[in-house]
């Protein structure tokens, strides 16, 4: 379980502070430079190795992060000027079985870095009324407060950072 989730499960927030939300801003704004200095203290090989038994390749968990930041960026706008939409979910195993995830990381780091500048440049116009919208998964039926959202990818870039910190340490 420690690999799988090296810092623990994400957690919905009950409440939020000013406070919280400038560290979870934070949090976005520094991924991209945190996961480059991660990924670039590896040898080429390691990018290759799995993080955990039956878990993915640091190669594809830098391709996913971009993915996955790409989509709550725009699940963010569709939030922000729609009524409680229903977002489109994608199937994250196949796509990290696809052959982009195959390529060089540093592809996926500079798209990374881009995309959380203009990510954090929304985040820190948006007032409290638009951190209170929300969307809904399709699946699961659950609605995310865009306050519950930002939490949560904040986490997600921790969580998968810790991945890339795991293969750092053998």
């Amino acid at each position: 379980m420690k690999r799988r989730y090296p810092i623990g499960t994400f957690v919905k927030p009950s409440s939020f502070t000013r406070e919280d939300k400038k560290s979870y801003i934070d949090e976005i704004k520094n991924l991209p430079e945190r996961l480059t200095k991660a990924v670039e203290s590896l040898e080429e090989r390691a990018l290759d190795k799995a993080y955990r038994d039956g878990g993915w390749t640091i190669r594809q968990v830098v391709h996913h992060v971009v993915d996955s930041h790409m989509n709550s960026f725009i699940r963010f706008k569709l939030a922000l000027t729609e009524e409680n939409p229903i977002i489109r979910p994608y199937d994250e195993g196949k796509w990290a079985e696809l052959s982009d995830y195959k390529a060089d990381v540093h592809e996926s780091l500079l798209l990374l870095q881009a995309l959380h500048r203009r990510w954090v440049t929304l985040l820190e116009r948006m007032t409290e009324e638009d951190f209170g919208r929300a969307f809904r998964h399709p699946e699961t039926e659950e609605t995310l407060t865009l306050y519950e959202a930002l939490a949560l990818y904040a986490w997600h870039g921790n969580h998968h950072l810790a991945h890339v910190n795991i293969v750092g340490e053998k």
